[in-house]
């Protein structure tokens, strides 16, 4: 019987011990923050090394065949000693691997700041997040492709269950029309929808979840906005945009907050809200450290 060309590397056998132990490709591959493609690959190799089929796949997942079961208890001895020692390497560097958290702009901007310094002070060792800020749509797209961790958006009105991707409460917001102290509707009680949608306005991107929500709310009446006097890319560059335009802008009450160069006109008969959630492969795919950072955030979440 001729030996394998060479022996399984510890990347492949994880990759078949993570499918095994969550019986789906897509989740094995965020846990190992690789492509699905990538994990697929790493499985066909192993199958080929060992000259056996390894698992069973079908539409709802993925089981071990007999001689996957025989391999799977092997490897994952080998694996609790690598961890061993990947934890030891872990102790004497003093830091844990980065943690990569996506968040949409309004929350990265004016939610995250505090609890996180305030994550990163609690903990006796130094903790790096790395912190992607996108769209909430680029977000989910993040996590889903195993890019980061977890992330947090706002949650679309029919979102997707066909990614595989949780979605835990985080936090509720509301879009506001906010205009500069000097602006004509700063004097008023509220403004008149039929007003509003004539009016240019600063504004996202087409793409941001902030704009979205409320055309959504006003096709739901057959109307829709005036073409915008400004588009951008952030939420701070629309607040600034309005401000230096002398214009209404639409934000989130985050970015309003306190600020008291902006008044919020209520808009009579409508209201914006939207809700923040994180999106997460499923818990067990979360390292420790991003299990942790996900609690303290939950537990930091601002109240209604």
């Amino acid at each position: 019987m001729s030996r394998p060309v060479r022996s399984p590397e510890l990347a492949e056998l994880r990759a078949f011990c993570a499918a095994v132990d969550l019986g789906s490709l897509g989740r094995a591959a965020r846990l190992l923050r690789v492509s699905q493609p990538a994990l697929s690959k790493r499985l066909r190799t192993l199958e080929g090394l060992v000259g056996a089929q390894l698992l069973d796949r079908s539409p709802r997942g993925v089981l071990p065949t007999p001689a996957g079961e025989r391999l799977y208890v092997e490897a994952r001895k080998l694996l609790v000693q690598a961890e061993a020692v990947d934890a030891l390497a872990s102790g004497l560097s003093g830091e844990d691997p980065p943690i990569r958290l996506a968040a949409s702009h309004t929350i990265a901007e004016f939610v995250l700041p505090g609890p996180l310094v305030e994550f990163e002070r609690r903990r006796e060792r130094h903790l790096s997040v790395e912190l992607i800020i996108a769209n909430s749509v680029v977000v989910r797209e993040l996590v889903r492709e195993g890019r980061a961790e977890f992330g947090i958006a706002a949650l679309e009105r029919e979102p997707s269950l066909e990614d595989g991707l949780e979605a835990i409460d985080f936090c509720e917001d509301e879009v506001v029309v906010a205009v500069p102290r000097d602006h004509p509707w700063a004097e008023g009680d509220g403004v008149d929808v039929d007003e509003l949608v004539q009016t240019p306005m600063v504004m996202r991107d087409p793409s941001a979840n902030t704009r979205r929500v409320v055309e959504s709310a006003l096709a739901e009446q057959g109307l829709s906005l005036a073409p915008p006097l400004a588009e951008v890319g952030s939420t701070s560059a629309a607040r600034n945009a309005a401000l230096s335009e002398g214009a209404p802008v639409l934000l989130s009450q985050f970015a309003v907050g306190d600020d008291d160069s902006l008044v919020v006109r209520p808009v009579p008969g409508l209201r914006f809200s939207r809700r923040f959630v994180f999106l997460v492969g499923g818990e067990e795919t979360l390292t420790p450290s991003a299990r942790a950072l996900l609690q303290h955030l939950a537990a930091s979440a601002p109240g209604p």
